[in-house]
């Protein structure tokens, strides 16, 4: 019985593995990446970010862009999550590459992020 339970997708829930690999538009319809993962809060299970690659080709010299969560939204008609950017605004953002540690996540690092999105941490 368990295995016919739908895991992917309900009408407002979506599973992590959905998720990742799930393309990003901007506001005019541009593909500007995939979605890599996203990071949740321990704590209040809250997804804080998405990270995105963006740039490369078939992800060589790609870089990840972690964005805000909540600037994110998704669109049933592109099939995937729209954010207010373009490839300008990701020239300076702060993001890491392949070669690259990944940041740590911390206070000072979220508070830069949210910051130069224009959110409010």
């Amino acid at each position: 019985m368990a295995e016919s339970i739908n895991t992917d997708e309900t009408r407002e829930l979506i599973a992590s593995s959905k998720v990742e690999g799930t393309a990003v538009y901007d506001p005019e319809g541009e593909r500007l990446g995939t979605i890599t993962n996203f990071m949740v809060d321990k704590r209040s299970g809250k997804a804080e970010y998405a990270v995105l690659q963006f740039g490369g080709f078939l992800g060589v010299g790609a870089d990840y862009y972690p964005v805000p969560w909540q600037m994110l939204s998704y669109s049933t008609d592109h099939g995937g999550y729209v954010v207010d950017l373009d490839k300008d605004m990701l020239e300076d953002a702060p993001r890491y590459g392949n070669d690259d540690a990944a940041p740590q996540y911390d206070a000072d690092y979220d508070r830069a992020v949210y910051t130069y999105y224009g959110v409010t941490y």
